[in-house]
């Protein structure tokens, strides 16, 4: 019912619109049959839009190409329609913004639009054209009508979509004009990035000599990173970073011109990787110069030298070291590592550099390098200067080829570890035997020395340390005294031997006795009697001197032993061997132990009273004195006066004393040897025969 009303409401409204009725020119009646015609007979709508001129344009073209209807090319043609009569650019281009909106926005007919824009020529619908491309991808074409309309307001979005598509080469254009309305960083910034990605390079320098807001730094980086290096080298150029510029001049292989931006820069990163490609170009001058920069840091110098070594370049890496010697800023690090260098590539460079710069290298460092390439004699002389001799002698025992005779005493005399002397002695023994002597003198006042004895003694090698123990005797050492009486037993050095026995008594008497009471020499044989003699052992050392007829050692013995017991056993032993001079001997040298019954007695059983008589005047001279002062002690006193009378008397008694001492003699006694009352002038009272003491048969 409704449609049929709507079709019946538009024939009438054609009658009188369209059939030139006074009503035909009315607005509202225009504007009722186009409305009606959009909404119920759609087709119909462009033929009254031509045909009728009085009804409101704009509002009819919102409402057709609004979403309920979507006349789009019916609001097209009424924005264009009513654009060519409208009164005034700016309504004009209010309905050419409007028409080339349909065409773009909901017919997507961007060759249309384009065509409309070129046509039209307002930058209003070009802007709103190249809206419509960006957002269709278009981006050349987008930039292209933003260009015609001189309108920069979308530079951000036109700059996304260039970079996400690379077409920087429209973009340029687009951002100089751009630049021109509106004075932003981030335009003059992509200005420079999109030159230097078309390769624009005359174009951006003559952009940065000029002013600008660009952000050259960040747009240099990013230009770097992007490996885009003449452009990149432009930029730092122009602000100064000289750091930066240096990089790119690497990347260009431009090495000459690195090398003076970086010390333009004089940053240790920079002269680093200036460093590195001059190596890698094999630019070994440049480098040098780059180096010596470096190796003054010494954090990097074990960076560059890694560098060096890693391109196998370890002669330049030793020349440029060398030269860094005289730097003025010269530290620790360059001496040692280019010790260290040596010690890998010119060994027979290392112990002339060591004994030069020595104080001024890392001790420990060269050292550990030392021993890692087997340089036992810098290693030493090291050790030496570093005040280590511990260290340096333990080298020396086990390396022998480090070993220095002069060296090894000298570092020897100062070690602290006392274990070392010995260590020492155990090294000469099998090394340097020869030497040893000169050794032991040198250690002498620090040696325990009865730990060398045991020592030598357990390496069999005591004979070697003979002077060395001569030259110790003199602290009376028990194990020192051994060894070296040991020594002249083997040497059959029996004068030396009986010097020590007299001179150092600190050792086993005993033992050595027994060792050598056995000897096939006499003169050892002699010794051994005299230590039993000296410890006492009369009887044992008796014995042996009689064994070898060394008779005038036993009677010495016997009589130091003060034994009547062993004095009557040896004379008795004299008598047996019919030894009447050593029978008189022994009764002359062991007087006061000699009991005169068994000398006498002896002598007159075995005929020998020839030989017991100088024995039997002296002890009776004893015994006369004896006597004489027992009487003299004995005697009453009397005074002075009878005392004098009794002188006179006793003078005038004895005045012809001889004759009768002569008449009381008898078998040729001296005169003076008997008493008043004597049996036959011989013995005191009693004695039978005048011969003996008192019992004797």
């Amino acid at each position: 019912m409704a449609g049929e009303l709507t079709s019946e409401l538009i024939e009438l409204l054609e009658r009188i619109v369209l059939q030139g009725s006074d009503f035909s020119e009315n607005r509202n009646l225009q504007n009722l049959l186009i409305l009606t015609a959009i909404k119920a007979d759609p087709p119909r709508v462009m033929e009254y839009i031509n045909r009728l001129d009085n009804f409101d344009g704009e509002q009819i073209a919102q409402i057709a190409v609004s979403d309920q209807y979507e006349l789009f090319e019916e609001g097209y043609t009424i924005y264009t329609k009513f654009a060519k009569v409208a009164e005034g650019d700016e309504a004009k281009t209010v309905l050419n913004v409007s028409a080339i909106a349909v065409l773009v926005d909901n017919l997507h007919a961007m060759d249309r639009g384009k065509e409309f824009a070129e046509r039209v020529n307002a930058p209003e619908v070009w802007s709103k054209l190249g809206a419509a491309q960006l957002v269709e991808n278009m981006v050349s074409e987008s930039i292209t009508s933003y260009i015609k309309a001189e309108d920069p307001s979308q530079y951000t979005e036109v700059i996304e979509k260039s970079e996400q598509e690379g077409d920087y080469g429209m973009l340029v254009p687009f951002l100089v004009m751009a630049r021109k309305q509106i004075k932003e960083p981030t335009l003059d910034t992509m200005l420079i990035y999109a030159y230097a990605k078309s390769e624009k390079l005359g174009d951006l320098e003559e952009f940065v000599s000029a002013p600008n807001v660009a952000n050259i730094q960040q747009i240099g980086e990013r230009c770097f990173e992007e490996q885009m290096y003449n452009a990149a080298k432009l930029l730092f150029a122009s602000i100064g970073n000289n750091a930066k510029l240096a990089l790119c001049f690497v990347h260009l292989g431009m090495f000459r011109e690195a090398t003076d931006a970086a010390a333009k820069a004089n940053a240790v990163s920079t002269w680093k990787e200036v460093s590195k490609a001059c190596v890698a170009a094999e630019e070994f001058r440049l480098a040098a110069m780059c180096g010596m920069h470096i190796i003054v840091h010494p954090d990097h110098l074990e960076e560059l030298i890694t560098l060096y070594e890693r391109a196998a370049q370890s002669d330049e890496l030793i020349k440029m070291l060398e030269q860094g010697l005289g730097l003025e800023g010269a530290h620790a690090g360059i001496f040692t590592e280019l010790g260290i260098l040596y010690s890998k590539y010119l060994p027979e460079k290392l112990m002339e550099h060591i004994k030069i710069f020595c104080s001024r290298m890392n001790i420990p460092k060269i050292l550990r390098a030392c021993d890692k390439a087997r340089l036992w004699d810098e290693a030493v002389f090291l050790y030496k200067n570093d005040e280590q001799q511990d260290s340096a002698v333990k080298l020396m025992i086990e390396h022998p080829t480090a070993f220095q005779h002069d060296l090894f005493l000298d570092c020897c005399q100062k070690v602290r570890n006392t274990e070392i002397y010995y260590m020492s002695i155990g090294f000469y023994l099998e090394m340097q035997p020869m030497q040893l002597t000169r050794l032991l003198q040198v250690l002498t006042p620090n040696l325990d020395h009865s730990r060398v004895v045991h020592q030598l003694r357990k390496s069999e090698n005591l004979p070697l340390a003979a002077p060395y123990l001569k030259s110790v005797q003199k602290e009376n050492l028990t194990a020192v005294n051994e060894a070296l009486n040991e020594l002249y037993i083997e040497e059959e050095d029996y004068p030396s031997l009986r010097t020590s026995i007299d001179d150092f008594d600190n050792f086993d008497q005993l033992a050595l006795a027994q060792k050598t009471e056995k000897h096939e020499l006499l003169e050892f044989r002699r010794i051994a009697a005299y230590l039993y003699k000296r410890n006492t052992r009369y009887a044992q050392s008796i014995e042996l001197s009689k064994g070898d007829k060394m008779f005038k050692d036993a009677i010495e013995t016997t009589n130091d032993s003060k034994s009547a017991e062993l004095v009557e056993e040896l004379l008795r032993y004299f008598v047996e061997q019919e030894d009447k001079e050593c029978f008189c001997a022994t009764l002359f040298t062991c007087y006061q132990y000699v009991s005169p019954d068994v000398a006498i007695e002896l002598a007159w059983r075995n005929n020998m009273v020839d030989f017991v008589m100088p024995y039997i005047v002296q002890y009776t001279k004893h015994l006369h004195a004896k006597i004489a002062t027992l009487d003299e002690r004995t005697a009453p006193k009397v005074d002075e006066e009878e005392e004098q009378v009794s002188q006179a008397a006793a003078a005038m008694m004895y005045g012809d004393g001889p004759m009768m001492l002569t008449d009381g003699m008898q078998m040729g006694v001296a005169p003076g040897m008997g008493a008043p009352g004597m049996g036959m002038g011989m013995g005191a009272p009693g004695m039978g025969m005048g011969m003996g003491a008192p019992g004797m048969g």
